[in-house]
């Protein structure tokens, strides 16, 4: 084989190599998933000049954009979408996918047949309401929730409208 034939294909090599490793790297840059915490919120910096967001499935995640291009995303449901950034004439500033999961540590998950009920053990266990439980547990923790809020902001409104704490006007 002539010493150019050979100096054309050791570049055509080359060159696929090349074009082989930048597809790969742009495919990993493309295909990178941010994982968010359910009912936990993470802050993503944006692009700049973002004047729309667009979210997938709202089910999955809520954003909320802030002043200096900064963004909350809040793990609403269990799942994966996607969240687009684009600028004022429409065009694509970041195509981002976002896995909502689970906790981790600290959760215990018993079954009771195919029913689930979730608690938080930090260092007790308590009943937590995590979607995916069995109506009677989720609606239970709700409840008790509901009733603590509720009470937490009356005491505050009684502070508010001048009442001593802890007792009702």
């Amino acid at each position: 084989m002539p010493a150019r034939k050979r100096s054309i294909l050791r570049n055509m090599r080359r060159a696929l190599i090349a074009a082989a490793l930048l597809h790969a790297g742009a495919a990993t840059a493309a295909g990178e998933t941010l994982d968010v915490m359910l009912d936990h919120a993470t802050i993503l910096k944006m692009p700049e000049r973002v004047a729309t967001l667009v979210v997938g499935n709202p089910l999955i995640i809520d954003v909320s954009l802030q002043p200096g291009g900064v963004m909350v995303l809040t793990g609403k449901g269990f799942g994966m979408t996607n969240l687009l950034a684009l600028d004022r004439n429409g065009k694509v500033l970041m195509d981002k996918s976002i896995q909502v999961i689970g906790p981790r540590e600290d959760v215990l998950v018993v079954f009771r047949g195919a029913q689930q009920e979730s608690f938080s053990c930090a260092p007790n266990c308590e009943r937590r309401i995590t979607l995916g439980d069995a109506q009677t547990h989720f609606d239970a923790a709700l409840s008790q929730t509901t009733s603590r809020t509720s009470s937490a902001q009356s005491g505050t409104a009684a502070q508010a409208q001048g009442a001593p704490q802890g007792q009702p006007r």
